[in-house]
């Protein structure tokens, strides 16, 4: 990334850090001191330590959504479907449709996924076109390669309808366990979904319609470097496949007891392990693609106990209660998934993380859902639907493709720019309707 934007953009860690700085000098104007020996702002900072280590499973729970995503995009299997989709693309208008479906289908099965695989197939298309002469308009492809990320959170790999799917979720208490039927399988979610399926591939073909757009100069476009994976002549090593075979045996038997109601973070992590064993040759290759892979879960590693102590701090504070109060006050059953799909997609820009925004928001969310009668699922979607909504415009997540596609963000956010405002419209109408 250019020098420039980065001085522009703050990095996801100083952004948790200044947040981290907000939301303790908010407590000390909005809330008061028990009746205690300890100065008021020092047990504020004895809250931050008390809740820093709440998250430490959620943490490396997001961790393995992300790497082991990410190892499954650099498969053989995954390498030989862009080539496959590189042999259909003849043309601008195809390249850039068949890389917003991909990037749609892949990211709602695993965000990791469906970020590394766009981000390696929109770089295949662009080397392509620059040895055939093919005109390109190349940061409005990656622009569409992003795009899955204005759904990944309503998707199978959806932080916070995973986690509310599980026995024991910091918010049982108060939400009690909520199957995914009722969140990511949802009449709501899926009928947000399929607009999307047509919405966001229509926006950006009449994107590539406007007479502003240039094409891309060919010298501008990446040249075309061998970089492999994958070893199709490395030999088989059956350990490897025995054992992923043992662990798609217990995903399969999970789904035979328990249907669909059994899934949560757990089993997802469970299917992507099972099928990276499943589908590299042998345990040293696996482990190669895992070292490549595991330097994008950094951020989530570093960010998760900082974000876990803004939850601490709300919550022992009592500040999650005033903002819920003041939610409360100007909301009605009608309007709450509305203001918090808006305060949702505001706090995303602090906590670009769908897990630490569910961590710091949820509990604010759910409290008022619970005073003013509100479905506790359709608060956990309009947190959802707020949160991936400005991702379009929040370069965290974009950063794994930026950099393997050698665009600058300023690049592509003028057009998830307006990907964003069509989403947002899409969701507000559903979070109204049903």
């Amino acid at each position: 990334m250019a020098k420039k934007t980065i001085r522009i953009i703050p990095s996801p860690l100083v952004l948790a850090i200044i947040l981290s700085f907000v939301v303790y000098f908010l407590a000390l104007l909005f809330t008061s001191s028990p009746e205690t020996e300890n100065a008021y702002p020092i047990l504020l900072m004895n809250y931050y330590q008390k809740g820093f280590w709440d998250l430490l499973a959620f943490a490396m729970q997001m961790m393995l959504i992300l790497v082991l995503g990410n190892v499954l995009a650099l498969t053989p299997f995954f390498q030989s479907l862009i080539k496959f989709i590189l042999s259909r693309i003849n043309s601008a208008s195809s390249a850039l449709l068949l890389t917003v479906f991909f990037s749609i289908i892949l990211t709602w099965f695993n965000w990791g996924l469906g970020l590394i695989f766009s981000a390696l197939l929109v770089r295949s298309i662009a080397e392509k076109a620059r040895l055939n002469s093919l005109k390109i308009n190349y940061p409005l492809l990656v622009a569409a390669a992003y795009s899955g990320m204005m759904i990944w959170h309503g998707g199978l790999s959806g932080s916070a309808p995973l986690k509310v799917a599980e026995s024991n979720h910091f918010l049982s208490d108060v939400t009690g366990i909520i199957p995914v039927s009722q969140t990511i399988f949802s009449t709501m979610n899926l009928v947000l979904y399929a607009s999307f399926l047509i919405l966001i591939p229509l926006t950006f073909f009449l994107l590539s319609k406007i007479k502003i757009n240039r094409y891309t100069p060919l010298s501008d476009l990446p040249e075309h470097v061998s970089v492999s994976q994958s070893d199709t002549k490395l030999k088989r090593n059956y350990l490897g496949l025995v054992f992923g075979a043992v662990l798609a045996f217990i995903v399969v038997y999970q789904f035979y007891l328990f249907g669909f109601s059994t899934l949560n973070i757990n089993l997802i992590n469970l299917i992507l392990l099972s099928l990276g064993l499943l589908l590299y040759a042998n345990l040293d290759q696996f482990m190669n693609a895992v070292k490549t892979a595991i330097v994008s879960s950094a951020g989530i590693m570093i960010q998760f106990p900082i974000y876990a102590g803004i939850m601490g701090l709300m919550k022992y504070s009592g500040l999650a209660e005033v903002f819920t109060q003041s939610l409360i006050s100007i909301s009605t059953p009608l309007t709450l998934p509305v203001f918090g799909f808006f305060s949702a997609a505001v706090v995303n820009f602090f906590v670009p993380s769908g897990g630490g925004q569910w961590a710091v928001q949820g509990p604010i969310l759910v409290e008022a859902a619970q005073h003013l009668g509100v479905s506790m699922p359709k608060i956990i979607m309009a947190l959802v639907y707020g949160d991936q909504l400005t991702n379009m415009i929040q370069p965290f997540w974009a950063l794994p493709l930026l950099s393997i596609t050698a665009v600058k963000a300023k690049s592509i956010i003028p057009y998830t720019f307006v990907v964003m405002i069509i989403g947002g419209l899409a969701s507000i109408v559903v979070l109204l309707l049903f």
